[in-house]
């Protein structure tokens, strides 16, 4: 049995002070502000990288600034990437599903309308396991968590 829980998609993220002040309107703006980074694991072959949003970007917006001529900040844990978009520090990539619960507070908000593809999260089992329906119910807790 597999059973999708739910997909997620990446966006670039910020603190809403830097859309409500105008200092974050549009991509080229990005060249004020430090780029947050989180660790992806190098089996990842497309992990969802400013280098990536940054080159659809730039086939989607004129202006939009080079990757080497930005300023970085990585960390190694992304809920300390995320803690420091929230405190100011600059602008991340992070999955809508891992900053739901920010956005829907106001606290982060969605920098711009390009976000990239994430990934699907799922319960596999055997048909026929003995706890069927224990798995089950595990599933429909995990969704309704989400």
């Amino acid at each position: 049995m597999v059973d999708e829980l739910f997909s997620d998609t990446f966006w670039p993220i910020c603190n809403p002070d830097l859309l409500s002040t105008g200092r974050l309107k549009r991509p080229v703006h990005l060249a004020k502000h430090v780029l947050i980074h989180s660790y992806w694991s190098p089996a990842d072959r497309e992990p969802p990288t400013w280098q990536r949003w940054l080159g659809l970007a730039q086939r989607r917006w004129r202006e939009v600034p080079q990757y080497k001529d930005l300023q970085h900040l990585s960390f190694r844990e992304e809920l300390h990437a995320i803690e420091a978009v929230i405190s100011g520090q600059g602008v991340g990539i992070f999955s809508d599903v891992l900053v739901a619960h920010d956005l829907a507070a106001g606290t982060l908000v969605k920098a711009f309308s390009l976000n990239l593809p994430g990934y699907s999260f799922y319960v596999v089992s055997r048909p026929s396991h003995p706890r069927a329906r224990t798995i089950r119910v595990f599933s429909q807790w995990l969704r309704s968590s989400t």
